[in-house]
């Protein structure tokens, strides 16, 4: 057997495979002389079965299985004593040779790039600061309560954030259209439940007022038929209803889960918690940083069979999201192209993270691990069991390993970087719009 290479681009490697006919013939006769003493075949006694008969019947399924076994094998031996890293499956084709001897293939396939990680000594980080204080709880406090709010009937106009109930009748050219009339139909001011126009026409009337008026729908409506329309509506306000928030009092604490109903104790529980989201947001937006700077400081090829994969992947776990909100995935066929940028990303990144991570040595600790897992456990009623249950399975560990290694890798970064510290406004970072 024998083997060549050539480089026909970047990634891409062909190599010429050479398997001797001889060979092939002499391990069909004996595959086949051992399957005969096995085979059961009417007119034979069990292990009897003429050669020929054999060979006859199972030659060319044997040959087969023996051409594609010395194909993987010499395969094996090329990349491995030229030290090729591939990336994928082989193409292999037969090659037209005038050869009597030999069996001739071309092998084509793709390998992982090689490269040295680049200077990061340029790269800008920003690193978000923020100290939880009371400012920070009692908002998260107002936001809490305005969860559990409740609404009592209110004489006065309708204003935002006020609970209103009412009848609409909807009329194109004066004539009703689908989907525009709705009896005892309530919603909450200010929530964009309705179009713009439609709540401030409702916002200033009281409970028992009617009116009329006109609303322009947007070009872009979801009801084509509607859309870049001007219909008339005619409402009537039936109820009016203000919101009413719960006292931070024991009942409110006990539905925040304290048993002893202790204020004190709820809003220390939700300062630790709101530490806790904080320290990871901000963590979430520096590694998102330090992903970019990496990526833009590596701009390497990457094997278009890792992207095909990860394409698939990704479909994949699309099509089991869709599935699991109830949708039916035949109707709505997933495109590969939809994904293939975000898998080129992916791909690259890991490849870049795993080189940084074997050069620069940052691999996870089990210290590491066991701190990550005690601290993802605090906020659990018996952290205990939830660190017992992550020890249990390795793949568990596995997952807390693979965020630790990233946790390395933006703590090395961070060392090479320019990182200024910028103040960071609580709402923009929790994803707040109260």
């Amino acid at each position: 057997m024998e083997a060549t290479t050539a480089q026909a681009n970047e990634l891409e490697r062909s190599v010429d495979l050479s398997i001797a006919i001889a060979d092939i013939e002499k391990e069909m006769d004996q595959r086949l002389k051992r399957m005969g003493k096995n085979i059961k075949m009417p007119g034979f006694r069990p292990g009897k079965v003429p050669l020929h008969i054999v060979k006859q019947q199972y030659g060319d399924q044997a040959r087969h299985e023996i051409l594609s076994e010395q194909l993987d094998r010499v395969f094996g031996e090329t990349v491995t004593a030229q030290k090729l890293r591939v990336a994928g499956y082989p193409r292999i084709e037969p090659k037209t040779t005038e050869s009597t001897t030999h069996i001739e293939f071309a092998a084509t396939f793709e390998i992982y790039p090689e490269f040295v990680p680049g200077d990061l000594s340029t790269a800008e980080v920003e690193r978000p600061v923020l100290e939880v204080g009371e400012a920070e709880i009692t908002k998260t406090l107002d936001i809490l309560r305005k969860q559990r709010v409740s609404y009592a009937d209110a004489d006065r106009a309708a204003a935002k954030e006020d609970r209103v109930v009412i009848d609409f009748l909807g009329k194109k050219d004066g004539v009703p259209f689908a989907g525009g009339e709705a009896k005892d139909y309530p919603f909450v001011l200010g929530q964009g439940q309705m179009l713009p126009d439609f709540e401030n026409a409702v916002e200033g009337a009281k409970a028992g007022e009617s009116k009329t008026f006109d609303l322009a729908f947007p070009a872009d409506y979801h009801a084509k038929d509607l859309a870049g329309q001007t219909v008339q509506f005619d409402i009537t306000v039936k109820q009016v209803q203000a919101p009413v928030l719960p006292e931070l009092d024991a009942e409110f604490a006990t539905s925040m889960g304290i048993a002893d109903g202790d204020v004190a104790k709820m809003k220390a529980e939700i300062e630790a918690n709101l530490k806790r989201e904080v320290k990871k947001r901000i963590e979430a937006k520096l590694k998102d940083q330090v992903m970019e700077a990496l990526l833009k400081a590596n701009p390497i090829a990457v094997p278009g069979a890792l992207i095909e994969m990860e394409v698939q992947r990704l479909m994949q776990a699309a099509r089991q999201d869709m599935e699991q909100r109830g949708m039916k995935t035949k109707d709505f066929p997933i495109q590969p192209e939809w994904f293939a940028d975000q898998a080129k990303r992916r791909v690259t990144l890991g490849l870049v993270l795993a080189e940084v991570v074997k050069t620069e040595k940052l691999q996870a600790t089990p210290e590491q691990v066991r701190a990550m897992v005690e601290e993802t456990a605090q906020s659990y009623e018996h952290p205990e069991e939830v660190i017992r249950w992550y020890y249990a399975q390795p793949q568990r560990l596995g997952e807390v390993e693979g965020v630790a290694i990233e946790n390395n890798v933006v703590e090395w970064v961070l060392g090479k970087a320019k990182v200024t510290d910028k103040a960071a406004v609580f709402d923009e970072l929790m994803g707040q719009n109260q």
